[in-house]
């Protein structure tokens, strides 16, 4: 879901994964657990979006790609301490 700055109230359960052109990137605390080995690609492509989100009307929706990160990049993320 995508909302206005600074209307999505975080908390100690949101992880920031990034800032995609200055605008941040939350995650909760759960689903980073789950997904802190992949890599995840953020697109914006032609569809609908959800309806509360701010792309929904606008003709375009979120689409994330993910990827499992090779043993390599998970040791230097955990030696950067990121997981």
């Amino acid at each position: 879901m995508c909302y206005p700055r600074g209307e999505f109230l975080t908390g100690d359960q949101d992880v920031l994964l990034g800032e995609p052109d200055g605008t941040p990137f939350y995650m909760s605390r759960s689903q980073f657990e789950y997904w802190k080995h992949t890599e995840l690609t953020l697109d914006v492509v032609p569809g609908r979006g959800g309806m509360f989100s701010l792309e929904g009307s606008e003709g375009v929706r979120f689409h994330i790609r993910s990827r499992v990160f090779t043993d390599a990049e998970i040791a230097a993320l955990r030696a950067a301490h990121r997981i």
